[in-house]
């Protein structure tokens, strides 16, 4: 289990740039409210009739998620869809102050009666989950990633023994994190935690690769098979390329958590 990758400052630059994307005046009307929808041009196509709402990296902002939850269902309460789902694209501990919560929210029923809902596995789930099979490095790699801070949300010691977390944590929260899916499709996009590898099927793909991909991920300016949705990479707002949208805007270092909302030819954007 390789430790998370640190970005250099180079290459987070390079990503911030291409981040600067025109809006475009989409079906809804702007204003200052949060609750507003701001809608850019999707280098995909959703059929019509369908919307996906693609939450980004929550890192344990429960009050983030809770916030964005509502304006998913104010706004599937306004505008009415045959067929819409909810992706939750991974990391939802660890960094922020209350990963407990977060599972709370996200193993309890979908923001609004009969949503379906997608949760993907991120990398920082996916140590946890090896660390409950007995994988000690992994154990060891979920510490230093943000574990230890993150016990106490669930009331447990830093220092409790890790053969002993399966038996502390609610079993809700273990059987969650146990069901949580490597990738989601719908339409013309790819929903993963990370990225993929470039060039290899996507049945080939690796579970590291999906949940902890960077480069050459995020440079490969060509056809990837699909548009891919991915978290991991944060940024300060959605980057929109046309192989890829990175929806994590760093809930857990500070800022705003994202929802992109993919209809037909467009891409709407949340934040609480």
């Amino acid at each position: 289990m390789r430790r998370p990758i640190r970005r250099g400052p180079r290459g987070r630059a390079a990503i911030e740039a291409a981040a600067s994307v025109p809006t475009w005046s989409g079906p809804k009307t702007g204003g200052d409210s949060p609750e507003t929808m701001r809608w850019l041009r999707a280098p995909g196509w959703m059929p019509k009739g369908r919307r996906v709402y693609v939450i980004g990296d929550v890192h344990g902002c429960k009050d983030k998620l809770v916030a964005l939850h509502r304006m998913v269902a104010q706004d599937l309460a306004e505008r009415p869809v045959p067929a819409a789902v909810l992706v939750h694209i991974g990391d939802y501990i660890d960094k922020g102050p209350d990963s407990a919560g977060v599972l709370d929210v996200l193993a309890g029923p979908p923001p609004a009666a009969g949503l379906r809902v997608v949760n993907l596995m991120g990398d920082h789930e996916r140590m946890l989950v090896d660390a409950l099979a007995g994988d000690r490095a992994a154990a060891t790699d979920w510490l230093w990633a943000g574990g230890r801070e993150s016990l106490p949300s669930w009331g447990l010691d830093p220092d409790l023994p890790r053969e002993e977390w399966e038996s502390a944590l609610p079993a809700a929260h273990v059987a969650f994190l146990r069901s949580l899916v490597r990738m989601h499709q719908e339409g013309e996009y790819l929903f993963v935690h990370a990225g993929i590898r470039p060039g290899v099927p996507l049945a080939e793909q690796t579970l590291d690769d999906l949940t902890t991909m960077r480069q050459p991920f995020l440079f490969t300016e060509g056809s990837l098979g699909a548009i891919v949705v991915h978290g991991h990479s944060n940024t300060p707002q959605v980057v929109t390329t046309p192989n890829r949208i990175g929806i994590d805007t760093g809930a857990g270092m500070g800022g705003p958590l994202t929802c992109v909302v993919l209809e037909e030819d467009l891409v709407g954007v949340l934040a609480s």
